[in-house]
């Protein structure tokens, strides 16, 4: 009896030991893991402060990665333990398989407001051509881009498509490069109409010296001689002096012997016998 009792003894203290080891082991594991994830964490969110990652991004962000990391850790730290957690990962992967299939736009369009706010190639103000609408940046959020157009009105796009798809960013260079299509009447004078142009160009501060402007003859179509007409002005100053150029060819042109042409055609009657 005496003996049963030494054995059952030394086989409570050889578990104790030995679950005792893994408890000791787990808890090292999670000090030193989350001491680790914190000390990365701080190297994270100052690396998104050097990138000028969007404030309201940032605590998102280092959540979720936060929460991945420790989730990683406290795996490992049952593990130690014994615990079998193949069934429970497979658990969470079907389930985060089934959450992602329902919400594949959202995410989608997650992913691309994450893409839009870290890498910008947008800022609010900025005026884009995208997913078919022309207009001015207004908020930027995680889901989707709000836009103005030129007439006042709203534009919601989802940001899935907008980071994904092709956009022209009229804002992003200083510069812009203005094009005018000037015709004249078959007859007139290109010289005369070339040199007008020159005047009206030297006339507009606005225009810049450098890049220097560029006319040339450009087709001889139907009814006209067509020059194109090309100078450089500052993003800021783009449609006056485009608009105010079009007044000025209109009103002076016919002064200067220059016709503005439309579209015409002749017509000859033969008399039959």
């Amino acid at each position: 009896m005496d003996l049963n009792i030494s054995n059952y003894s030394d086989t409570l203290y050889e578990i104790g030991i030995q679950f005792g080891t893994k408890i000791l082991g787990c808890v090292a594991v999670l000090i030193i893991g989350f001491w680790i994830v914190g000390s990365i964490m701080g190297i994270i969110k100052r690396s998104f402060e050097k990138r000028d990652v969007d404030p309201s991004l940032r605590p998102f962000l280092l959540g979720i990665i936060s929460t991945l990391f420790k989730a990683l850790i406290v795996i490992s730290a049952l593990g130690i333990l014994g615990i079998e957690m193949t069934s429970f990962a497979a658990i969470i992967g079907a389930a985060g398989l089934a959450v992602g299939m329902a919400l594949s736009g959202t995410l989608s369009n997650f992913a691309g407001g994450v893409m839009i706010l870290i890498f910008k190639p947008f800022k609010v103000g900025d005026v884009l051509e995208a997913q078919g609408y022309t207009g001015s940046v207004r908020e930027i959020g995680i889901f989707n881009t709000i836009m103005n157009t030129p007439d006042n009105k709203t534009i919601i796009i989802p940001n899935g498509g907008l980071s994904s798809g092709s956009m022209v960013n009229y804002s992003t260079e200083a510069q812009r490069r203005v094009d005018w299509t000037v015709g004249i009447g078959y007859g007139d004078d290109y010289d005369k109409a070339k040199a007008t142009m020159e005047k009206f160009i030297s006339e507009d501060s606005r225009i810049l010296k450098d890049p220097a402007h560029f006319i040339a003859l450009h087709t001889l179509a139907d009814s006209s001689v067509n020059l194109t007409v090309r100078a450089w002005v500052n993003a800021a100053d783009y449609w006056g002096v485009y608009f105010d150029m079009n007044e000025k060819i209109y009103k002076n042109f016919g002064n200067e012997g220059l016709n503005i042409p439309f579209p015409q055609m002749d017509v000859h009657v033969h008399n039959a016998k």
